[in-house]
């Protein structure tokens, strides 16, 4: 039962996630000091992306990189932000269904051990039965044997002095 309410609100928030990204690239672009600490971060990711795809195709990393615009920056932060933001909620998303997942079949392999344990019990209690069932059987095999044939016949009336007699305990 809880279980499509759990999906439900993975959806909603999944769903929520690409607005508030872009609440959140909308007002970073805004405040003076995230700015500039955003427009430092689209520097750093810009000489850090052009790099490696010099290195990539094989051209010079030597060269001077040119910065980007200001407004370029911006977007290229705010992009970045929205995106992490995305990513991680995605990622956070993945694992509870992991953990969820596991803790599910945790429960079920503790079923399946109980139920083994049940059954090896089991076999114990009907193997001991059979040994009780066995001894029984031999020890009126002996008492057979030694009233003979007719002895099989006439048991029900004999037995219960004989055993009396044979176990004194």
């Amino acid at each position: 039962m809880v279980l499509p309410f759990l999906k439900l609100g993975v959806l909603l928030l999944k769903t929520l996630a690409k607005p508030i990204a872009a609440k959140l690239k909308q007002q970073a672009g805004v405040h003076p000091r995230f700015r500039q600490l955003i427009i430092n971060i689209a520097q750093a990711n810009h000489r850090i992306t052009t790099n490696t795809q010099r290195r990539i195709y094989g051209h010079a990393t030597d060269v001077e990189i040119r910065p980007l615009n200001e407004e370029k920056a911006v977007q290229a932060a705010v992009d970045l932000f929205g995106e992490i933001f995305i990513f991680s909620v995605g990622g956070v998303v993945v694992i509870f269904e992991v953990q969820r997942s596991s803790r599910s079949e945790a429960r079920k392999e503790e079923v399946r051990r109980k139920e083994l344990q049940e059954l090896h019990q089991r076999g114990d209690t009907l193997n001991k039965e059979l040994e009780d069932l066995k001894l029984k059987f031999a020890e009126l095999e002996t008492l057979a044997k030694g009233r003979g044939l007719s002895g099989l016949f006439n048991l029900k009336q004999v037995l219960p002095e004989e055993v009396k007699s044979a176990n004194p305990a």
